[in-house]
């Protein structure tokens, strides 16, 4: 128990971290330079408005000094990221693949935000992530090199050409190198199921957003989102569904 409040915890910190870089990297700014601030009145925050979810509790959502809103995006970063690094460490323990995931999901996190907010995923963001997953796959063994240059050539491929055919209109190149970064952590396999489970997803929400007159027909949905979840999805339950695909082919073939 005292490892998953620590994790919790641990989770919290890195969550609001991951603000600083989903709210300064699409605009070009530095994780670094300025120290954090209030993005209305630009003062410099102290400790006491930094700590994550309580600080926005405490201050009721507002800045302290200008009375400006704080984006609930801020709290929600942080608990989903603490839950996650809760959830990893039930599913894999403090495992080599347990670190492995946890990558996966803080990229998959940071573009599902980004993407959703400024309907962009970064070459800041993807590219890194790619060398670190190819290095992680050299180093640490949790796949083979081959399966995750495998999982780069046939993920990004998959969508490349999914985008040329439609001309971009579904997706866009971001998606392609974040399928790159996925496919080089988990193989082809679990990442094109992951891609499938998320265009499912996608289609069943775009269909209710459409009949509801929320969206229109040709708007677009930011897809960064729907792929991360399908892997995630993957990545809990991917084996489980692979092995169900599998019976139930062989039933319908035999």
């Amino acid at each position: 128990m005292m490892v998953i409040l620590l994790l919790f915890i641990t989770g919290l910190m890195f969550g609001s971290f991951y603000n600083v870089i989903i709210c300064r990297v699409p605009e070009g700014g530095s994780i670094v330079f300025p120290p954090s601030h209030c993005p209305q009145c630009r003062k410099k925050l102290g400790v006491l408005d930094l700590i994550p979810v309580l600080s926005f509790l405490y201050l009721k959502g507002s800045c302290r000094y200008c009375g400006g809103k704080i984006s609930i995006q801020y709290p929600l970063v942080e608990l989903i990221t603490g839950l996650f690094f809760v959830l990893l460490y039930i599913k894999f323990g403090l495992t080599l693949k347990f670190f492995v995931y946890l990558f996966l999901v803080s990229v998959l996190m940071l573009v599902s935000v980004i993407d959703l907010k400024h309907k962009i995923i970064p070459n800041k963001i993807t590219y890194p992530s790619l060398i670190i997953a190819v290095i992680m796959a050299l180093f640490l063994n949790h796949i083979s090199v081959f399966s995750s240059l495998l999982g780069i050539l046939v993920s990004a491929g998959f969508l490349f050409l999914f985008v040329f055919f439609s001309r971009g209109r579904g997706m866009g190149m971001g998606d392609v190198k974040l399928a790159a970064v996925i496919g080089a952590v988990l193989g082809w396999k679990y990442t094109i199921l992951g891609i499938f489970i998320g265009s499912l997803i996608g289609a069943v929400f775009g269909i209710i957003l459409i009949f509801t007159g929320i969206i229109e027909r040709k708007s677009r949905i930011p897809f960064g989102p729907l792929i991360s979840l399908g892997v995630l999805i993957s990545i809990f339950f991917g084996e489980e569904i692979i092995n169900l695909i599998l019976r139930i082919n062989k039933i319908l073939w035999f």
